[in-house]
């Protein structure tokens, strides 16, 4: 790492750019556009929490879900989602940033009104997958798109909205989820991409990829547009925009290095708990005393939200290296108390069934005192809250900015690849370390793995803010 006075007197400065306030305005209007399609993707993770209990009771025995078509239900969105991250990494170079967030409005809709018109189960998961393939999609592109269009002094704030847009989107479909029933549910899931696809269609492309293209007067229109101005851009680097990617070019600094940080900050995000922590929401805060259940799910949500909002706000001040290693602390403490909450509630003899340690806790014969149940909602609610502040949005925000712009689709396809495959393996294994290690093991080894993630950041992840994208390539090319 460059030391920071050095950093400071090597960058130009930046300064928000000149020009008419509505054209200051106009590249926040541009990143509210594009964080519509995160908006969308976190309505269609949220949407299976409350339509799965609506399915269960359907009316149609051709539409009621069993176990088995409930799980699938929930997990079929991450399948698609990796196909999707494969799809986008090679749209996003070949059709453009702004085109390919156009297209994957179309999965969402098509995906959401299949499930609305569903007569089977069978239309539903495909309906899923649709808007799976959107997902993953979208959580590529969005990224890529905001970081090329932000000026350096707001990328940060820009970035991490895309995150928040996620969570925002998840709250929706609870929130929505206790008025409508699954079909009004998937309606309502049309709105966002709807809504993107007709302002998108009046924002530019990234002036990057037009300059990729050979089309410098319109990338400087395109720069215009959004900044007002000429001022604080810098040119990308463009003897090496036209090559394709050849893994022979992993051989280079500039290209391995940021390979390496984007996979490994994707793997750690995963590797943190939180789904296993999402999959015990409700039953410890039914152990806390709460009556309904599906408060916890809005609970977390608010969390995510609040702390993902304040996460945005201070990103650009506070730095990226800061905000990851004060997030993976919180979790490392509130991980490990959680596992030591299951230490304390379920730590009985080791001759105890599988079944008895995978069974809901509120089923345990085990009398749990209140206030430990409060231990771990409190353990519960700081993890999220940490996550959210740092590993949450992070991951993806450094993702967008690290990768040189000629291998960038490439790049960002294989880290949404590894989120997404890397999510459904967790949740998939997730009842088999539980037995292995009991569930006390499992959430002290997601604090090990937290441990990792801090050190990780120290000794490999760059600073970014306050640096332009060509600025941060210079930096893994020693220039």
């Amino acid at each position: 790492m460059t030391p920071e006075s050095d950093a400071e007197e090597t960058q130009p400065l930046v300064r928000r750019p000149d020009g008419s306030a509505a054209r200051g305005r106009r590249v926040f209007l541009a990143a509210f556009a594009a964080a519509l399609g995160p908006l969308s993707f976190g309505f269609a993770l949220g949407y299976s929490s409350p339509a799965i209990p609506s399915l269960r009771r359907a009316a149609s025995p051709a539409l009621r879900l069993s176990d088995s078509a409930a799980s699938w239900f929930g997990a079929i969105v991450t399948l698609g989602a990796a196909a999707g991250g494969v799809l986008g990494g090679w749209l996003v170079d070949r059709a453009g940033r702004k085109l390919s967030l156009l297209l994957c409005s179309v999965p969402f809709v098509t995906g959401f009104a299949v499930i609305t018109a569903a007569q089977n189960v069978w239309m539903l998961l495909g309906g899923r997958l649709l808007t799976g393939l959107a997902c993953g999609v979208a959580s590529l592109v969005a990224p890529v798109y905001i970081s090329e269009i932000a000026y350096p002094a707001v990328r940060g704030l820009l970035g991490s909205c895309v995150q928040l847009m996620v969570v925002t989107g998840i709250l929706l479909a609870y929130l929505a989820g206790w008025v409508v029933e699954w079909r009004w549910l998937a309606v309502l899931g049309c709105v966002a991409p709807t809504l993107m696809l007709l302002l998108m269609c009046n924002m530019p492309e990234t002036p990057r990829f037009l300059l990729t293209q050979h089309k410098r007067q319109e990338a400087m229109e395109a720069l215009q547009f959004l900044w007002g101005s000429e001022q604080g851009w810098e040119e990308p680097h463009m003897e090496v925009e036209q090559q394709d990617f050849q893994l022979a070019l992993l051989r280079y600094p500039g290209i391995y290095k940021p390979f390496i940080i984007g996979i490994s900050l994707m793997a750690f995000q995963q590797l943190s708990g939180v789904n296993a922590i999402m999959f015990y929401a409700e039953t410890i805060f039914e152990e806390a005393k709460f009556k309904d259940s599906s408060l916890a799910s809005v609970t977390v949500g608010v969390i995510q939200v609040l702390f993902t909002a304040v996460a945005a706000l201070i990103m650009d001040r506070a730095g990226r290296r800061l905000l990851l290693v004060l997030s993976g602390v919180v979790m490392v403490f509130s991980m490990s108390a959680f596992g030591t909450y299951f230490k304390l509630t379920q730590g009985g003899p080791s001759n105890s069934s599988h079944a008895d340690l995978l069974a809901p806790i509120s089923a345990k014969p085990v009398d749990v005192n209140v206030g430990l149940a409060w231990l771990a909602v409190g353990s519960m609610c700081l993890f999220i809250a940490g996550f959210a502040v740092g590993w949450g949005p992070i991951p993806w925000l450094l993702m967008s900015e690290i990768f040189p712009l000629h291998v960038k689709g490439v790049a960002t396809g294989v880290c949404v690849l590894t989120n997404w495959l890397m999510a459904f393996l967790v949740t998939k294994e997730f009842s088999s370390i539980m037995e292995i290690l009991r569930p006390y093991g499992t959430f002290w080894l997601a604090s090990a793995f937290c441990i990792f993630s801090v050190l990780f950041t120290l000794s490999f992840v760059p600073e970014t803010k306050g640096r332009t994208l060509e600025q941060i390539t210079a930096h893994f090319e020693g220039r």
